[in-house]
């Protein structure tokens, strides 16, 4: 037959859409084209397929090959239609049979030998091939991702010809090796941290129910450490969210990578960081920061030094838990539901907040240093915290076996389970109303919280902030109901009212 269709996946955004990769051969001058849509680089995969058929022991036929990828409308790039590009053709040259191929789907770039290479993306093609009940056929090195879609029907192999061979031979293997989930040590315990007891536990309040957390202290008082050292109180993720987190990976520009692919992930850009590397976006919609941190923590080491625009594209994820990006030809939506975890020093010197060291730094110059961090943003972070240089040295025994990590991660396990089982939510995700309704105020201390609230100006995201705040720590206390104590703490929890109070009284 002169005609094939061979059954592709695109990668665009999260989704992976459906290509239909269609071969027509037709008598006249020797040439190949391909229509649909296609990037630079698809329309390079003529080269590639060429050397690799011919390299792999099969013909190249010389006639006029017409290759169109449908949708016309859906933008593609990349390798990963070089396989079904190449099948295609085999096909529509009778070196292959048409039954070979049907309920199968072809993903994979192919080297000048005929060497099948892997791509991004696979996971969300495995996951879509479920739906459809096909076979999904792709490199050795992809075998890893698309075994987390549990598609039960995955083929790979080392090349085109060997491929091809199983195919004839009808001798076909489907790979079937779960990933093992491994459970990783954290990089640095809690016991190892001196001091700052008030700081550690405004970490472990963080972990069990997901608030957002800001650390302002001056140089070296440990923000740093104590932010690496919250992942180490997290549980594994569920499968059905593990492959979310898997799935943005597998598109982005670093792919897919097996090693703790269950556990939370902790994202740490640089300052420097642009906002489209934040955000996501580029040519290809691609996700950044705010999304590979789904479902786990985005830590922003020295928050002022980044750019203000930066700073505000938080404000939506931070509130709806997504992202969408629009541009003139596309729109595409990222689940972005990360923890917002920070760090700061409270003026350019850093010792503004210090007991220890004077601050040289203008009263202008620290008020222009703080308002870097607009008060929308500060409205969306539960718990701001003051972190300061313990009085020890670094060789005085501080080592509080009730500060290790292994201990605390057990309790914050068993209250977030307990919050899921409660209310089917994290106590970070509750409104107002939810949380009265689950532990009711009394009457006494629906009055402080009223003071509270006109004393320090508080709009309705901080009150319900304060709430969710106040209720996690009575979770902690192991409480019936929210008492003096849980609102005087979940109130000393506003490091920045502090430093502005300090500023007023200068």
């Amino acid at each position: 037959m002169s005609y094939a269709r061979i059954y592709s996946r695109a990668s665009f955004g999260i989704e992976a859409p459906q290509v239909s990769v269609e071969v027509h051969l037709s008598n006249g001058l020797p040439a190949l084209s391909i229509v649909g849509l296609a990037s630079a680089e698809v329309k390079e995969s003529k080269e590639r397929v060429r050397s690799a058929l011919l390299n792999s022991g099969f013909e190249f036929p010389a006639k006029r090959i017409i290759i169109n990828l449908a949708p016309a409308d859906l933008p593609k790039s990349g390798g990963r239609f070089d396989l079904a590009i190449a099948m295609g053709i085999l096909v529509a040259s009778g070196q292959v049979p048409e039954a070979s191929i049907n309920q199968k789907e072809f993903v994979s770039e192919l080297s000048l030998s005929g060497d099948l290479k892997p791509v991004n993306g696979i996971l969300a093609a495995a996951l879509a091939c479920v739906e459809k009940q096909r076979c999904l056929v792709i490199a050795q090195p992809n075998i890893e991702e698309a075994t987390l879609s549990g598609n039960k029907q995955t083929l790979s192999s080392e090349c085109l010809k060997h491929l091809v061979r199983d195919f004839l031979a009808d001798d076909i293997e489907f790979c079937s090796n779960p990933l093992i989930a491994e459970e990783q040590e954290p990089a640095v315990c809690l016991s190892e941290i001196k001091g700052n007891e008030h700081a550690k536990r405004a970490l472990v309040l963080a972990a069990i129910a997901g608030h957002n957390l800001l650390m302002v202290g001056s140089p070296g008082s440990g923000k740093t450490m104590m932010a690496r050292s919250l992942i180490g109180l997290y549980p594994a993720l569920p499968m059905s969210e593990a492959r979310q987190v898997a799935s943005l990976e597998s598109i982005s520009n670093q792919g897919f990578d097996s090693k703790g692919w269950n556990q939370v992930r902790l994202r740490s850009p640089h300052h420097s960081a642009s906002r489209v590397a934040i955000t996501g976006g580029g040519k290809v919609p691609t996700p950044g920061e705010i999304s590979l941190a789904h479902l786990g923590l985005l830590f922003l080491d020295e928050l002022p030094e980044f750019d203000r625009s930066v700073l505000e594209s938080l404000r939506q994820p931070l509130e709806e838990g997504y992202l969408s990006i629009s541009r003139a030809n596309w729109k595409v939506r990222f689940p972005a539901n990360f923890q917002l975890v920070a760090a700061m020093n409270p003026c350019p010197c850093g010792y503004f907040s210090s007991e220890q060291s004077d601050c040289y730094c203008p009263t202008p110059r620290v008020q222009q240093y703080l308002q870097k961090i607009s008060g929308p943003l500060l409205d969306r972070i539960d718990i701001q915290v003051m972190v300061n240089n313990p009085e020890m040295t670094i060789l005085d025994a501080d080592k509080n076996e009730q500060w290790r990590t292994s201990v605390l991660k057990e309790k914050v396990c068993q209250l977030r389970e307990q919050q899921l089982q409660r209310q089917g939510c994290l106590n970070s995700d509750l409104i107002a109303q939810e949380i009265i309704n689950i532990k009711p105020l009394s009457t006494e201390v629906s009055n402080i919280f009223e003071k509270v609230v006109n004393k320090y100006q508080l709009s309705m995201r901080a009150q319900q902030k304060l709430l969710r705040l106040a209720l996690t720590i009575s979770d902690w206390e192991n409480k019936n109901e929210m008492d003096q104590s849980a609102f005087a703490e979940a109130l000393s929890y506003r490091a920045f009212d502090q430093l502005h109070r300090k500023l007023r009284y200068q």
